[in-house]
């Protein structure tokens, strides 16, 4: 029986620290360096060992961007990659007594969190998705800081209240910017203008809410309601315990594209049919307000995963 390999790399911005698990365990075909940069150099040269070794799966964590590259990297070069949440290894480490934390160490339970779980393969996005991503992400910096600025207006001093308006219409006109030119990129793709025109034709869907969920969940459309709505965090878990039956709450998923539903969904409930329906249905038997938005926040995302499946706009699918 052949081993399978499973490598873990903690990533940090100044190097990789890497560790390595075969199952059935013994001593694998090959060895890996245990410390490289995280450069150009240093990732060329463990690209080559891991094409070399051949593992089954390599996990690299989540870390702000900084694992990136080296995923592409891996992925172009044909090995099996990973990108998993930190939490989700940190939980794996305390279930398995792992509560010391080095890189090193980390490299290690990301190798036995890799033989254990598994974890979904990271696919490659294309160069028009890495594009459509940084430009939603720099859009959301931006937003971010604009926030901030208009928070400011209410205390700063004099002085200081006409840089602060000034940088707000600086802000303005670079977020105006990035919206046209994603939305001309989008538009402009062969792959993504369909995809555009169908979520476009949704009642309450604007072009931000389209750049996050083109940029941030190209799953849509290819995944089953169910997985969806646990890929994004908005499917209710259970709460039960012998003859109690606790409140369902959602937890995890992809916050940023969460945010964007929930915002999509202030609309939708005015001018999109079936979502004002179960808004006001829920509304009227007494539920939560958070409970009711959650609720439509998946059947909207429940009705573009279907138009996306069936290629079908929004009012073939209406009076379908």
């Amino acid at each position: 029986m052949n081993a399978e390999i499973f490598v873990g790399v903690d990533v940090c911005k100044a190097w990789l620290d890497v560790a390595q698990v075969s199952s059935p365990l013994k001593d694998a075909p090959g060895e890996l360096t245990s410390r490289v940069s995280n450069d150009e150099a240093g990732r060329a040269v463990l690209v080559k060992q891991l094409q070399r070794l051949a593992p089954t799966l390599v996990v690299l964590e989540a870390t702000g961007g900084f694992e990136a590259a080296m995923a592409s990297e891996l992925c172009a070069a044909g090995v099996a990659v990973a990108v998993v949440n930190p939490k989700k290894v940190r939980d794996f480490a305390r279930s398995i007594g792992v509560l010391a934390k080095t890189d090193r160490l980390d490299a290690q339970v990301l190798a036995k969190f890799a033989q254990a779980t598994r974890p979904q393969v990271y696919a490659l996005p294309d160069e028009t998705q890495q594009e459509i991503i940084e430009l939603v992400d720099r859009r959301a910096q931006l937003v971010s800081m604009r926030a901030q600025e208009k928070n400011r207006l209410a205390t700063v001093k004099h002085v200081a209240r006409t840089s602060v308006r000034h940088h707000i219409e600086w802000l303005d006109k670079r977020i105006k910017e990035i919206d046209k030119d994603l939305d001309g990129r989008l538009k402009d793709s062969t792959i993504y203008q369909p995809k555009y025109e169908l979520l476009d034709s949704v009642p309450g869907i604007g072009r931000v809410t389209i750049s996050m969920l083109l940029g941030r969940l190209p799953e849509l459309g290819s995944l089953d309601r169910k997985r969806l709505a646990a890929l994004v965090g908005v499917a209710p878990f259970a709460d039960d315990s012998g003859r109690r039956r606790g409140q369902r709450y959602i937890q995890g998923g992809r916050a940023d594209v969460r945010s964007t539903l929930y915002m999509a969904v202030f609309t939708a409930r005015r001018c999109n049919g079936p979502i004002k329906a179960l808004y006001d249905r829920l509304k009227a038997a007494g539920r939560a307000y958070k409970v009711a938005m959650t609720a439509c926040m998946r059947k909207l995302l429940i009705i573009l995963n279907a138009i996306l499946k069936s290629g079908q706009p929004w009012r073939q699918i209406e009076s379908a």
